[in-house]
């Protein structure tokens, strides 16, 4: 099995998943089939020899995140399922748009010609990725801490009061 292959199996788990969890009534299996869908996404990072990043997202997203999001369902409500009645009135807005989208998409796709990249590509180590965070990207590295520690408080506030 050639590189197309692999990828067209990591970009199917990857749609699947991404599709049961938009389309889950259950807000605990819609959370769950984010860990195969971010697992997808970790082995196109593979296949595009980005090691470091698809070790991330392993780390952040199918790990700490998905627990972060299951611990949430948990303290509020969603995960009982009681008094929940939802209903989503934009659903043919939604379909329209990504139908738009998806065939604008094609459209650049089919038509666009793509330069074939000649060379190798430069060898990305945990070392500069960590030297560019405290240098050059530091006051975006320090903001986002900051967004993140407000979230967590945030979300701590909101799962006490509804207790």
């Amino acid at each position: 099995m050639g590189q197309l292959g692999v990828f067209i199996i990591l970009s199917a788990v990857t749609l699947a998943a991404a599709f049961v969890v938009v389309t889950s009534k259950n807000i605990v299996r819609s959370a769950m089939s984010l860990v195969p869908a971010f697992l997808g996404v970790t082995g196109l990072y593979v296949m595009l020899q980005a090691e470091f990043v698809a070790g991330i997202q392993i780390l952040i997203y199918a790990g700490a995140i998905t627990v972060l999001m299951l611990f949430v369902i948990m303290l509020t409500q969603g995960g009982t399922g009681l008094g929940l009645r939802q209903s989503n009135e934009q659903v043919p807005w939604g379909l329209a748009t990504a139908g738009v989208l998806a065939i604008a998409m094609i459209g650049v796709l089919t038509t666009t010609k793509w330069p074939a990249a000649a060379g190798r590509l430069p060898e990305y180590t945990a070392a500069p990725i960590g030297q560019a965070f405290m240098t050059t990207h530091l006051l975006v590295f320090e903001v986002t801490s900051v967004v993140l520690l407000i979230s967590l408080i945030g979300a701590i506030v909101v799962a006490r009061r509804e207790r």
